[in-house]
């Protein structure tokens, strides 16, 4: 059952999606270390229904490296497989299931490397950290990364196991969610213009987005590291109205700010309140003193930006065993570890092309060579 495959046959089995606990996978995960003789603490939510890890391996009083990982999935509803989801299927030298790339396959990995981190002599430590909720906005780790600020010494790298195609990523995005509120007055829609119609108004400031997205392209907002080279904007949701004869009086719409490292997101956020204020809230207040615009962060985390000649590239280097250093457009809780003072690398196995897809799959020689990388991190580590 130490086996990388063997493992993550048994962690797919576990529907961690986002919105479902994730204690079942976690008290797993505590029972396989606490067998090897690993110590765990959990860090959970409010609610007690979810649970971040943090184990350590090796002297707890030098600097160490941080092997961390998000246990939780994207949903499958409305996806097409063709395979179990949540069952680990081998064909044509892939492994198949939710979770496998994105990131599963990474704490397998992981895992299977604690009977030799155990068996060796170790001059540093290795914290395996393994998180929640981190693909709705990097929500678990936070308290996890907490747990470092109260150590008498801070990691001296953290790898996040997300899937490269272990090709060392010294930078990512940032992300801002947020959520705009519009209330205007209702009426009965053979009088529209008694009232304020919501939608139209939210109508207003997503075109206002629309332009704001646009100058963000512009040359000297660009960095040619990244995918695309500038930041970007996006409507992802919207509702409102009760029905077709009522002017709507609410409207709610969710976007975000994918915003390159050393960008702030809010000043896309504080331009287009500007705007309510200036060309919307008038006209609607005019109607009504009632009317209202707000807008509220949903979520969000920092990009990443590691910096080429540090040394957090060279270990990255010398683990990965490439100098393919590059960026991903998927965010990470990498910044966040940036952050807390912690320098942070990327680099997992799988691709994220499968990511997020039906019949998401890693292949057997990424799980392999992932499982040697390790072995280039136990080699750093021990004495």
């Amino acid at each position: 059952m130490n086996t990388s495959r063997d493992l993550l046959a048994h962690l797919v089995r576990f529907d961690t999606t986002s919105r479902e606990s994730n204690l079942a996978l976690i008290d797993f995960v505590r029972t396989y270390l606490q067998d090897h003789g690993v110590a765990c603490e959990l860090v959970y939510n409010a609610h007690k229904s979810k649970a971040n890890l943090l184990a350590t391996i090796g002297p707890a009083d030098v600097p160490g490296i941080v092997l961390s990982g998000h246990t939780d999935v994207v949903p499958v509803d409305g996806q097409r497989w063709t395979v179990a989801p949540f069952e680990l299927t081998e064909k044509d030298g892939h492994l198949y299931g939710r979770g496998t790339a994105d990131m599963k396959g990474y704490i397998a990995c992981v895992l299977a490397s604690v009977p030799a981190l155990m068996q060796a002599p170790l001059r540093m430590p290795v914290h395996i950290a393994l998180s929640y909720d981190e693909e709705v906005g990097c929500l678990g780790v936070r308290a996890l990364i907490e747990r470092f600020h109260g150590q008498t010494v801070k990691p001296l790298l953290c790898v996040i196991g997300e899937p490269t195609e272990l090709k060392p990523v010294l930078g990512h995005k940032g992300k801002l969610a947020v959520r705009c509120d519009v209330h205007g007055v209702a009426c009965h829609s053979a009088y529209a213009p008694s009232g304020v119609n919501a939608i139209e108004y939210a109508a207003c400031l997503i075109s206002e987005l629309v332009r704001l997205g646009e100058t963000l392209k512009a040359p000297q907002q660009r960095d040619s590291r990244f995918d695309p080279p500038f930041s970007t904007v996006q409507t992802g949701v919207i509702s409102g109205g009760k029905a077709l004869n009522i002017v709507p009086q609410h409207c709610a719409f969710d976007f975000e700010v994918r915003s390159l490292p050393g960008q702030d997101p809010w000043q896309v956020a504080q331009q287009l309140h500007d705007y309510a204020e200036r060309s919307l809230l008038p006209a609607m207040r005019a109607v009504s003193a009632d009317c209202a615009i707000s807008i509220s962060e949903l979520s969000s985390y920092p990009g990443l930006a590691t910096a080429l000649d540090s040394q957090a590239a060279e270990w990255a280097a010398q683990f990965c065993g490439s100098r393919d250093f590059g960026t991903v457009a998927f965010g990470t809780e990498g910044g966040l570890f940036d952050q807390a003072g912690i320098p942070t690398v990327v680099c997992g196995p799988g691709s994220m092309a499968q990511g997020h897809k039906p019949d998401e799959f890693i292949s057997v020689a990424q799980l392999a060579a992932c499982d040697r990388m390790l072995e280039r991190v136990l080699a750093f580590v021990r004495q």
